[in-house]
């Protein structure tokens, strides 16, 4: 039996799987950040991207099976109701870019090193955890009354996001 980590058996160094670990939860956040909320409503959003990176411990690829598992044996699996701190930047607009430029950067390792279906799947599943996460509470209203379900700062994150990882 071999102590390689299993990141280097799917052909990444430590750094490369540092962001393609780090990114789903930073899409989250930024997903989340897109839009000023309540810290109810932000939660409410953490929880939703969270299940969705949790959810994907059962996907069909390797890769995010192996990512997914990464992130809930670090952040918390919601699954046993252990809820991790929300992040809130401090500089949303400034985050949000940093993590659009990390998802083209894992776009471009994705594509000389991962198979295409591994690829596909991880960005397809990046793309859902902001969807999740920017449908997941409305913005704006009255006791949770009217508002927009997805603010059009948070669909422009989403887009971006879906812009950088498109081949």
């Amino acid at each position: 039996m071999s102590d390689e980590p299993l990141y280097s058996k799917l052909g990444f160094t430590d750094a490369e799987w540092g962001l393609l670990v780090g990114l789903p939860q930073s899409v989250l956040t930024a997903a989340s950040a897109a839009s000023p909320d309540s810290t109810r409503k932000t939660r409410q959003e953490s929880a939703a991207g969270l299940d969705v990176i949790s959810d994907a411990r059962a996907s069909a690829s390797p890769l995010v099976v192996a990512v997914a598992g990464a992130i809930v044996s670090r952040v918390g699996d919601p699954d046993l109701g252990e809820e991790p701190p929300v992040i809130e930047p401090g500089d949303p607009i400034a985050y949000a870019e940093d993590v659009l430029g990390r998802a083209a950067e894992a776009n471009a390792l994705l594509t000389v090193k991962a198979d295409q279906a591994d690829a596909e799947t991880y960005k397809h599943w990046l793309v859902e955890i902001a969807e999740s996460v920017v449908g997941a509470a409305s913005t704006g209203g009255v006791l949770g009354i009217g508002g927009e379900t997805v603010t059009d700062n948070e669909r422009a994150f989403r887009d971006d996001l879906a812009k950088a990882l498109a081949d």
